[in-house]
């Protein structure tokens, strides 16, 4: 599955990492009052997400923009996402949100693409010779 992620850089990874940060970021923000109900997830949980991710995003992009990612920045974008799909199944396993089915669903979809995005973007990493590596 990762290897329709291996056509990407570093760079374009990091970029599609912000982006989506950037697009679940807005409508958490936009839309979190009318998808709070049906998820069964408190509002201001899903505005403070959204109101967090876009900053992220932000971050994700000056890391993307360098010809060489600086190494410490790719690894604070990988652990960053590795915390947000820890935190978000953490979340209903730990009983401090109580969500629907759908909103079960909502939470373990978009911590899979968060890891699957976390897991490419270490392989790119991988593929990145160390002497272009920036530190």
């Amino acid at each position: 599955m990762l290897q329709i992620f291996d056509r990407l850089s570093l760079r374009g990874l990091l970029a599609l990492d912000a982006v989506t940060c950037l697009v679940m970021g807005g409508l958490l923000l936009v839309a979190g009052g009318v998808l709070a109900p049906p998820l069964g997830l408190p509002h201001d949980l899903l505005f403070y997400a959204g109101l967090a991710l876009l900053p992220v995003a932000a971050f994700m992009l000056a890391v993307a923009v360098p010809s060489a990612p600086p190494a410490t920045g790719v690894f604070v974008v990988v652990a960053g996402n590795w915390l947000w799909v820890a935190a978000s199944l953490a979340l209903p396993l730990f009983g401090l949100v109580s969500p629907t089915a759908l909103g079960y669903a909502f939470l373990v979809i978009q911590a899979a693409a968060v890891a699957v995005l976390a897991l490419a973007e270490l392989r790119a990493m991988a593929r990145v010779p160390a002497s272009t590596a920036a530190a």
